[in-house]
């Protein structure tokens, strides 16, 4: 397996992480937690565009 497949791969898993916190983030009761969950969605979702990203062959991590 190529780099390029590990990294699509990684960053297919984040996407899918993100997505399952998103889900669990609208089912939470409790306010805080729904917060930290969508944050946490959101911080995987741009460490899955970073590594899709460098795959890509773009050298600048995004900011």
């Amino acid at each position: 397996m190529s780099a390029v497949d590990e990294s699509g791969g990684r960053a297919r898993q984040l996407r899918e992480k993100a997505q399952e916190l998103r889900q669990a983030a609208e089912r939470a009761d409790d306010p805080e937690q729904r917060q930290r969950l969508k944050e946490k969605a959101d911080r995987l979702q741009q460490q899955s565009e970073q590594v899709s990203g460098m795959s890509s062959g773009d050298i600048y991590p995004l900011e």
